[in-house]
């Protein structure tokens, strides 16, 4: 299907080769380890190798797995790791080494001890442990202060559990410094010992260096021994770039590594991590490859690394000015695993674009919000085939997410395409929700769509409202209503009176004076229409229904609605609910509950803003299920297993409906039964 360039592969820095000791890796593409949540009881199985699988098919250098994977009983699996403190993963690894080789990949995993990071009521109930008893803010522990029996016992389990990724076949590991037990020895922020291990930088180094020898006497010198390390905590973190190389040269001095992954920021707490560690959109890309090739010039080791390398661009700069020897490309890789292998073969236009929604960060992953693929390989498919049967004439109606994907995916498969949509642009809500300051990067998600669809011959129109006689007409196999819904505004009284989020963010609507905001979903469209409000010179009151802003999103999502809410001095009430709005004086007189007291109280304002999702528009495809051979009923069964509709008795065409068209949802739930129910025509 993706054929190399070979006059491409000679001159792109990308895909160059790069030896490590024994071990050469084909080029310099990566994906860095990470929690991908698709482990089974602590182990990778096969939803979990095929994702890694996918990548390597996809054409990557190294594939690196097991995002804080726990060596020992007290670093408990608290966001779904993996354990390597048992012999019963090393068969696991040996399956997955043998499929990731097959592809041409190398693979290493990264192994880790919590430390304080870890949580006391998790796993085994036991205590967190560190080198001194200083809590941390994002998982809450107070830890144990490790004494020297305790520092022995890990550094063997440390040892035991590289051994076993040896034994599984893998090419190497990396130890996780940074946030995790091995970094909070390095830094004097959560290393306040006076004995051998504290103090001095020396002495702080003195944990890492016994687990790294520990490793290097059991494993050999065949085997790469990394470090996922933290050249700089952030501003406000004692650990900064003067200290984080010379760290590295007193590891490096010892013989401690084979490389670095540079990593830039604290894990202490969320908005740290948002901000410094795993940023995304808003963010901009690359944010830290410049310090981390001063890093890499001083330390004189290979040198990987990722955050926010989003795009090919970027990763060219950084590995051919030298500021890394590995781009990782780990979010980007989950947006698309053929990165490499389109890039090659000169296809570099149809990879389809990471925007950084930070989805793939949330409770689901390692879903993408525009690739419902990734993490589902076992049942759905990144390259498309095309269908074993006749073509079919496939009517799409509605251009936003779910129309656009249901599009390209039929036009893959083979079928002759029909999109119409009655705006005057494609996009749906991606367009409205593009409009915030930060948000922009979305309009990738239709940008690519559209252009795949131009490539594989898709009709497409706009401006195009079609109604059951045009549909009809067009003589389909296959109609798919996309239609999406109208703004919900659900009060007790006075719904007439409120303006939706979607007319402030389109500019229909202009706010003055003052301005209550009700937030009932806890998505996007509240926060963004209160930014729109205070950019119109409002004053904003906003009052959402959830304990906390922003609730159905990302971590990485609130901290970015909640440092903007706090420079707009916004200050939101919650578990608060909007009964009614009535006219009183030339005002709006809103009524508010609150769930917890149960107080009722009132509030003057100029305008209310209501926030409650979308309601289906359903007329038309109400109107054409009389004409459908399955009465637009979609089998539940076969679509989750993206398998083939029943076939229908009836004459007709197939008819189905979907993304917000049947419920309010985000843009990935409607992706994901465009897919579903496309990848089967």
């Amino acid at each position: 299907m993706y054929t190399p360039n070979p006059a491409i592969v000679a001159k792109d820095p990308l895909l160059q080769p790069l030896t490590i000791k024994h071990l050469t890796i084909r080029n310099r593409i990566m994906s860095t380890s990470h929690a991908c949540g698709l482990e089974q009881n602590g182990m990778p199985d096969d939803a979990y190798q095929s994702y890694h699988e996918a990548k390597a098919r996809g054409g990557l250098g190294l594939t690196m797995f097991g995002g804080s994977s726990n060596v020992d009983i007290d670093s408990p699996n608290i966001f779904r790791q993996l354990n390597v403190g048992t012999d019963a993963i090393i068969p696991y690894l040996q399956r997955f080494s043998a499929r990731i080789h097959a592809q041409g990949a190398a693979l290493m995993c990264q192994i880790s001890h919590l430390g304080r990071r870890g949580d006391p009521y998790g796993g085994d109930r036991l205590p967190t442990i560190g080198p001194s008893p200083v809590r941390e803010t994002a998982h809450r522990a107070i830890p144990k202060e490790m004494d020297e029996h305790d520092i022995d016992r890990v550094v063997k389990a440390f040892a035991r559990a590289a051994l076993r990724c040896k034994e599984g076949g893998l090419d190497g590991i990396e130890t996780m410094a940074g946030g995790h037990l091995i970094g909070q020895f390095l830094s004097s922020d959560t290393n306040r010992r006076t004995d051998r291990f504290g103090g001095s930088l020396e002495n702080r180094c003195r944990f890492a260096i016994m687990v790294h020898e520990a490793i290097r006497k059991a494993v050999g010198d065949t085997f790469l021994l990394g470090m996922r390390f933290t050249i700089d905590e952030g501003p406000y973190s004692a650990l900064r770039l003067d200290e984080g190389i010379r760290i590295a040269l007193i590891l490096k001095e010892a013989g401690a590594v084979d490389f670095f992954n540079a990593i830039y920021g604290s894990m202490e707490n969320v908005p740290a991590l948002a901000e410094y560690n795993m940023p995304g959109m808003g963010t901009p890309l690359s944010p830290w490859v410049e310090p981390v090739g001063v890093f890499r010039h001083e330390v004189g080791l290979p040198v990987f690394h990722a955050a926010r390398i989003a795009d090919l661009a970027s990763a060219r700069y950084a590995v051919r000015e030298g500021k890394v020897d590995m781009a990782g490309m780990t979010r980007a890789q989950i947006a698309d695993p053929d990165i490499v292998v389109k890039m090659a073969s000169g296809r570099e236009d149809e990879i389809r674009p990471c925007v950084g929604a930070t989805h793939c960060q949330s409770q689901h992953r390692p879903s993408c919000l525009h690739n419902p693929v990734t993490g589902r390989e076992l049942t759905l498919k990144h390259r498309i085939p095309k269908t074993d049967g006749r073509p079919r004439k496939v009517v799409v109606i509605g251009g936003g997410p779910a129309g656009l994907e249901a599009a390209r995916v039929s036009a893959e498969r083979g079928h002759q395409v029909s999109l119409y949509e009655a705006a005057a642009a494609f996009g749906g809500q991606i367009l409205i929700g593009a409009t915030g300051s930060w948000r922009r990067d979305l309009k990738g998600i239709v940008e690519w769509r559209v252009a795949e669809l131009e490539r594989l011959g898709a009709s497409l129109h706009a401006n195009a409202y079609m109604d059951e006689a045009d549909i009809t007409a067009l003589e389909p196999d296959v109609v798919i209503m996309a239609t999406g819904g109208l703004p919900l505004v659900d009060i007790g009284a006075g719904a007439e009176l409120c303006t939706n989020t979607w007319d402030v963010l389109t500019g229909q609507a202009a706010l003055s004076g003052d301005v209550l905001i009700f937030d009932g979903t806890g998505r996007h469209p509240g926060p963004l229409a209160a930014e729109r409000a205070v950019e119109m010179g409002a004053r904003v009151s906003y009052i959402s229904i959830d304990a906390v802003l922003a609730e159905e999103l990302t971590y990485a999502e609130r901290a970015r609605w909640k440092k903007l809410f706090l420079k707009h001095a916004i200050h939101p009430v919650s578990e608060t609910r909007l009964l009614s709005v009535e006219r009183r004086d030339n005002r709006l007189l809103a009524t508010l509950a609150n769930d917890i007291s149960h107080e009722i109280m009132t509030q003057s304002v100029d305008h209310v803003v209501v926030e409650q999702g979308s309601i289906p528009m359903a007329e038309v495809f109400d109107a054409l299920r009389g004409r459908a051979s399955n009465a637009g009923v979609t089998d539940l069964e076969a679509m989750v297993a993206a398998g083939p509709q029943p076939q229908a008795s009836a004459a007709g065409f197939e008819l189905h409906r979907i993304g917000d068209a049947v419920a309010s949802r985000n843009i990935h739930s409607a992706m994901l039964d465009a897919l579903r129910i496309c990848s089967a025509l």
